[in-house]
């Protein structure tokens, strides 16, 4: 579903990303493990084309070059972008939020998938955007990008700030998308929650992907990756 490969990014002169290569294949869920400033969100934000600085290297989408579509052309083309601060109409209520995205495509959501996959949000579509919680927020983000007819989703922190509670609510959601054919890249910082959704994970360090691991090999290394991380 997703390629990339060689990808580098700068602010400036400095080089936030170091030929970095990686495949989200259709339906998987894949992971980005590191430390803060390790060039995890500049990564997703380079896939997306929302990167501001200099990039090099090629995303491939379904096997079409998309490196120099601007963002809302890979939208147009099935790549979904679920940003940390989940981007909410605070002005709007949840149905507006949801009819306001353009949908298009045999893979957009209708309102009525949507709320059969978050029936949360069907309970609360007539509340304005200042009244959900968090983890509202957070499901709202998601089923926007999903009404657009996006096909693979980048994630970044979905589950940061969250209860233990809606943590396990946004794990079910992933692996609802996967079950429906979508693919997530995700950035995660919780092991347990990234094991428990995901296929495999890429560990970076200094902008480079410095190990592919799959989940039998991140539970025998768990304390390691705990120090690592410094979690």
């Amino acid at each position: 579903m997703l390629r990339v490969d060689g990808l580098s990014a700068w602010y400036g002169e400095a080089q936030a990303l170091r030929d970095v290569s990686l495949t989200v294949g259709e339906g998987e869920v894949v992971t980005l493990v590191g430390r803060n400033g390790a060039g995890k969100t500049t990564l997703l934000r380079s896939v997306m084309g929302l990167h501001e600085g200099r990039v090099a290297g090629t995303v491939r989408l379904e096997d079409e070059d998309i490196t120099r579509l601007p963002p809302h052309r890979r939208a147009r083309r099935g790549l979904g972008w679920v940003q940390d601060d989940r981007g909410v109409y605070a002005s709007l209520n949840v149905e507006e939020n949801l009819r306001l995205p353009f949908s298009s495509g045999p893979h957009a959501w209708s309102l009525e998938q949507v709320y059969e996959a978050f029936p949360r949000l069907g309970e609360r579509r007539h509340s304005p955007g200042t009244k959900l919680s968090g983890g509202e927020q957070q499901m709202l983000a998601m089923a926007r990008v999903l009404r657009m007819g996006a096909r693979m989703l980048l994630c970044d922190e979905p589950t940061e700030g969250l209860s233990p509670l809606l943590v396990k609510q946004i794990g079910a959601i992933i692996r609802e998308a996967r079950e429906r054919g979508l693919s997530v890249l995700l950035i995660e910082q919780n092991v347990h929650f990234a094991t428990s959704v995901a296929d495999r994970h890429y560990l970076l360090a200094e902008g480079r992907i410095v190990e592919s691991l799959d989940n039998a090999q991140v539970r025998a290394r768990e304390h390691e990756l705990l120090h690592y991380l410094g979690i």
